[in-house]
C-alpha cells in the first residue's frame, strides 16, 4: 500500500545516507538508507504530532543542519 510521499535519498560524500520528505521539508540520515529511511519516518511523525498539538517541533540536532 503507498502512501503517496514522495522522498529524495542521497549518499552524501562520508558515505551517510540523507532522506527528505518533499511534502513537509522534514529530513533526516543515518549510516545506511534503511536507517535514514526510519529515522525519517520518525521525525516526520514527531513533527505532525507536534503540529497536530500546537507546539513546536524539536529543534534539529545534526551537524549537517544549517538552519
Amino acid at each position: 500500500m503507498s502512501t503517496g510521499r514522495e522522498i529524495r535519498l542521497i549518499q552524501e560524500d562520508d558515505g551517510w545516507w540523507s532522506a527528505i520528505d518533499e511534502e513537509t521539508g522534514v529530513a533526516s540520515q543515518g549510516p545506511t538508507r534503511t536507517e535514514a529511511l526510519e529515522n525519517l519516518d520518525e521525525a516526520v511523525e514527531v513533527t505532525r504530532e507536534a503540529t497536530e498539538a500546537d507546539t513546536e517541533a524539536p529543534e534539529p540536532d545534526a551537524p549537517w543542519f544549517d538552519g
